[in-house]
Parts: C-alpha cells; sequence; structure tokens
C-alpha cells in the first residue's frame, strides 16, 4: 500500500488551533466584562452626581446647566415666597448644648423639605435659623399662593405639634408669606447656590418680622389670592421697617 505523506490532518495542529481560539474567546469575554462593569459604575456615578446637583437645584435648572454649562437668571412675575424664623432663637442657644442645636434645627428642616416637596414649591437655602422657599418657580403655577399659604400652616402644625411632644427644648415659630415676582438665578462658581432676589423676599421676610409666634402672617397681596380658601383676620396697617405701613393678615384653615 502506497502511503502519501500529508494526507492525514495534522492533529497537533488543530489542538493548538484550539487552544488559541479558546485564549481569544477567554480574553474577549473579559474585556466585555471589564466594558460591562465600568458601564454600569459610570452610570452609577452619573445617577449619584444628578440627584446631588438636584439637591441643589431646581430640576429644570439643572437639565439647563447640563446642556449649557451654564443656566440664565430669570424673572418670574407670579410666585409665592415664604419665610420662617424661630422665636428667640439665639436666646435658646444658650441653654442648648451644641448636638441639641443641630439635632433640632436638622428635625425641623427635614421636616419643612418634606412639607415642600409635598406642595410642589422649590426650597431655596436655610439662613441661620431662617428658611426660605417660593412657590410657582422654576415651572409656573396658578396655585402657588394657596399652596405657599398651605405649607406655611402645615410648617406651624408640625411646630405646636411638636412642642406638645417634647416642650420648651424645642423652638417655636413665626412665619411670612407674601406674593410677586422674583429674579432666580445661580450665583458663584464655587460652592454655588439657586437662590431668588427682588422686594417680594424683602417683603416676606418683613412679613416674618412683624408675625406673632405661632402664625402665619400674609400680606395684602397674598390674601387677595387665597382669600376664599382660608379664613383671614385682618390685622389692620403695620408699620414695617423700611417699607412703612402695610396691611396685614393671620391666615387659617377654614373651619
Amino acid at each position: 500500500m502506497i502511503h502519501v505523506h500529508g494526507s492525514e490532518p495534522d492533529y497537533r495542529l488543530q489542538v493548538g488551533e484550539y487552544a488559541t481560539n479558546e485564549l481569544i474567546f477567554e480574553r474577549n469575554r473579559d474585556l466585555e466584562k471589564q466594558v460591562f462593569d465600568r458601564t454600569k459604575e459610570l452610570h452609577e456615578e452619573k445617577q449619584k452626581s444628578d440627584t446631588l446637583l438636584l439637591n441643589i437645584l431646581p430640576e429644570k435648572v439643572a437639565e439647563e446647566l447640563k446642556l449649557k454649562g451654564t443656566a440664565d437668571a430669570k424673572l418670574y412675575s407670579h410666585v409665592t415666597v415664604l419665610f420662617t424664623d424661630f422665636k428667640d432663637f439665639t436666646v435658646m442657644c444658650e441653654h442648648l448644648t451644641p448636638h441639641e442645636i443641630v439635632s433640632e434645627l436638622h428635625e425641623c428642616f427635614k421636616a419643612f423639605d418634606n412639607i415642600m416637596e409635598k406642595n410642589n414649591i422649590e426650597k431655596i437655602k436655610t439662613i441661620g435659623d431662617g428658611y426660605l422657599a417660593v412657590s410657582g418657580l422654576p415651572l409656573p403655577n396658578p396655585d402657588h399662593a394657596k399652596q405657599a399659604v398651605h405649607a406655611a400652616l402645615e410648617i406651624r402644625d408640625y411646630i405646636r405639634q411638636r412642642r406638645a411632644l417634647h416642650g420648651d427644648k424645642c423652638f417655636d415659630i413665626r412665619i411670612g408669606v407674601h406674593s410677586g415676582e422674583v429674579v432666580a438665578g445661580i450665583v458663584g462658581i464655587k460652592k454655588f447656590a439657586y437662590d431668588i432676589w427682588g422686594d417680594t423676599v424683602n417683603t416676606a421676610s418683613r412679613m416674618e418680622q412683624n408675625c406673632e409666634v405661632g402664625k402665619v402672617n400674609i400680606s395684602e397681596t397674598t390674601f387677595a389670592l387665597i382669600k376664599d380658601h382660608f379664613d383671614c383676620q385682618y390685622r389692620g396697617e403695620i408699620d414695617a421697617k423700611h417699607k412703612g405701613k402695610l396691611n396685614m393678615y393671620f391666615a387659617e384653615n377654614k373651619g
């Protein structure tokens, strides 16, 4: 029988090719896993960054900032500003430990944040023991005054309940509300902040300063917008610092 060299397959070569292909397959699989893991990690980091940004800015403003790198200041003609302040905060701090002060502020402001979110109101900032929020921006809201007064009364009731449970170690509160126009935008490049400016903010502060403890004091402008939805007690003209005499009202929920 004649044997022709090379007519039979070289099994060693086939085994070598198989091992090489298997190695390539495993390396591709490892690379695909690395890409998948890295993509997942980047997605999670983006979610964290977006969440952090939304804790600082309204969603619409955050989206504009991500898209353009800047966010334009805007005039909002129909909003309602809510300002709160704790009575005798400085005096109370003399009788509380630093931990007690910070803990109480945290509990109160955490509750205020939840009330703002529930009522579709934008928290702007805390200023020491003061809390500033605005209803009606960045998205227009025809019920801005109604929702702001409702939130103010919820805050007042929360503080009443807290004091009933925990006594004099809890703060008491004054709340002022005024409606009008504001300019809103981002200031700074480090630790930047979304803020509002204008006479409406100043007047809301005057409403708070001239409020009685445990009350919600509203301006005549706000009263005109919400009078059919709340019980309001006219207080008369009251002299407000740098503003002259202003008509003021105490607002309460209906009967």
